[in-house]
């Protein structure tokens, strides 16, 4: 709302972004060394979906992976960001590891399930983050309840309150959580994204929540700099 939002699509092997956002086409190089983000929904965006066909897979290996990354993230033309939102893949492998040593990364944010299942690689993350020293801003649970489409029955089918009962263990802020709805399917699958579709529908303002307190909390963080200054005892 007023800021100017990049994406960059961490997920070499399966990016989704391109598709989600419903943005075609490759990417401009105006020197031969740089290129240009492309643009959809007021965001600024890049994904190694743009530079190669929708059913070429990627068979790479690590070092290749995080050399992708760095010429994605290092080469692209970003205008004026005042975010620039890095979506990973599932894991902690090499693409994570990569960002955490040598980008100055704020901060991160877990998604999760609810299910026990799932709680545990998240857990794996949190942890991972934690030993990297890139502090945790926030949990969202994802697919929460499932809300039926013809009576709007809401059931918790992959069980209840797991991703705010980790944010509570770990100690890190629930930013909210976002139903298993036929909508963001849909919304998703045609590349229009649930706030842009739908702007005044309740998922999109579930949406807006958590957006405006991970916001807050990385202002709260951006302007924190008690780690930084000599500790002064008066005698």
């Amino acid at each position: 709302e007023g800021a100017r939002v990049g994406i960059l699509d961490a997920d070499i092997y399966g990016p989704s972004q391109p598709t989600m956002l419903g943005i075609k086409g490759r990417p401009g190089s105006p020197d031969g060394k740089t290129i240009e983000p492309m643009e959809g929904h007021g965001l600024q965006v890049m994904s190694v979906g743009f530079l190669v066909d929708e059913d070429t897979p990627m068979i790479l290996r690590g070092p290749m992976v995080t050399q992708a990354l760095g010429q994605l993230l290092n080469d692209t033309n970003w205008d004026d960001l005042d975010y620039l939102i890095i979506d990973m893949p599932p894991g902690t492998g090499d693409i994570h590891l990569t960002l955490a040593q040598t980008v100055p990364v704020t901060g991160s944010v877990v998604v999760t399930t609810p299910q026990d299942i799932a709680l545990i690689d998240a857990k794996k993350g949190m942890k991972m983050f934690e030993k990297v020293d890139i502090p945790v801003l926030g949990l969202i649970e994802n697919m929460s309840v499932h809300i039926c489409s013809n009576c709007q029955h809401e059931e918790a089918i992959f069980g209840q309150g797991g991703g705010e009962a980790m944010a509570k263990e770990y100690g890190v802020e629930f930013l909210g959580a976002l139903p298993l709805d036929m909508s963001i399917r849909i919304s998703t699958d045609i590349g229009v994204p649930t706030v842009a579709a739908d702007p005044d529908s309740q998922v999109s303002g579930m949406y807006r929540a958590m957006a405006r307190r991970l916001a807050a909390s990385l202002s709260v963080k951006a302007k924190d700099f008690s780690s930084e200054m000599p500790n002064i005892v008066i005698n």
